[in-house]
């Protein structure tokens, strides 16, 4: 996947985790900053999927409803 689609996915995912009713506000500025990271580090999509799903299983809806499932 190439950095600039990386960075277009990680803008609609921190959307998405803001306006998420299923998480309280501190999975939403824990998952928030880790994506945050992860834009900065540009490191392996797949590996944020991993972290976020430990936060919440919400994460594994939201990825299916963005279109970003594994």
């Amino acid at each position: 996947m190439s950095s600039h689609k990386n960075k277009e996915h990680l803008e609609k995912i921190k959307d998405a985790i803001v306006n998420a009713k299923e998480l309280d506000e501190s999975q939403k500025s824990d998952s928030v900053k880790r994506v945050e990271e992860w834009a900065l580090e540009d490191r392996a999509f797949g590996t944020l999927q991993e972290e976020l799903l430990e936060i919440s299983e919400y994460f594994e809806t939201l990825f299916a409803e963005l279109g970003l499932s594994k």
